[in-house]
């Protein structure tokens, strides 16, 4: 048995501003992340490789807020942010306030896998990763006119806009079981538009975005960022399946549905068990989520569907 799912953001934009080619486009980007993964997983790779490739895919697909098409600092800059953990091992590996790395989520790979860190930010994180032969991009590879359109409404005091940044931040990110049994989760984004500079969300803390343990469930999240950080929301769903005896959808209804909402956070998860079982919960209008196990056809939404 293995299984994936994949998200790129929770929120989503309301049903008014989703035209049908938009939509296809979404829908798209997240079967060809969730196929791409999916393979490595049919073909008896691991769920870190699996994750890994899916939320590089995502980064590098301009219409999420991952590598390319990032949204903007409150100055003007994109400072990514991403996590990988191995459910087998609790190794993890995190990177902050990046800024010439086109794909995040593979500097935080290395940094689980060659160095004695979990979390490297900024600058230290960019020297690490030119001494493990990372090539830096220019900050205008990330630039998109459509986000740089948003960082200018908010300027001029779009409160509209501001109202609905967090349903806008279009956070990837995947978690996968494969046939070993092992579980993994990944997560990348640049954050909130209109950021403060410096400011660091949920997905690069494990424990609050982005967290794998075999002995539980795999979970990466998306949404409001420091009420996730406030909520360890990845952990707490994960102690509820280890010592509170809870399935996977229970923790995480009991997380998304009920303890984020009571901090006046929103927001989603993604999660898979051991035994394959997905769940993915979101208390927003939708969020963009794909998912597949082995047997069976690929699930892609946005929406509710019931």
């Amino acid at each position: 048995m293995y299984g994936i799912a994949i998200h790129g953001g929770a929120g989503s934009l309301p049903r008014a501003e989703m035209d049908d080619a938009r939509e296809r486009a979404y829908r798209a980007g997240l079967g060809a992340a969730l196929e791409q993964g999916s393979l490595i997983l049919e073909r008896g790779g691991t769920s870190l490789d699996a994750v890994t490739r899916a939320v590089a895919l995502l980064e590098d697909d301009p219409q999420f807020n991952a590598g390319r098409g990032a949204v903007f600092t409150a100055d003007g800059r994109n400072e990514l942010d991403a996590a990988l953990m191995d459910g087998a091992t609790l190794r993890a590996g995190s990177v902050c306030g990046v800024c010439h790395i086109r794909n995040p989520i593979e500097l935080a790979r290395a940094v689980l896998e060659r160095s004695e860190h979990v979390m490297l930010h900024g600058s230290g994180a960019e020297d690490f990763a030119l001494e493990q032969g990372f090539a830096l991009v220019p900050r205008g590879y990330f630039r998109t006119a459509e986000r740089w359109r948003q960082l200018e409404r908010i300027r001029e005091g779009d409160r509209a806009l501001s109202a609905l940044t967090i349903s806008h931040i279009g956070t990837v990110g995947a978690v996968a079981l494969d046939e070993a049994g092992h579980l993994a989760a990944a997560t990348s984004t640049g954050g909130m538009t209109g950021k403060r500079y410096g400011r660091i969300g949920d997905s690069p803390v494990i424990g609050a975005g982005t967290y794998a343990d075999d002995r539980s469930c795999a979970v990466s999240a998306t949404g409001h960022g420091e009420l996730f950080i406030r909520a360890a929301v990845a952990h707490d769903i994960s102690a509820r399946m280890r010592y509170g005896g809870r399935t996977l959808a229970a923790a995480v209804r009991e997380v998304v549905l009920v303890e984020l909402p009571a901090l006046g956070g929103e927001g989603g998860v993604i999660a898979i068990d051991g035994a394959g079982a997905i769940s993915m919960e979101f208390n927003s209008e939708g969020m963009f989520r794909a998912s597949v196990r082995s047997g069976e056809a690929p699930n892609i939404a946005i929406y509710r569907t019931a």
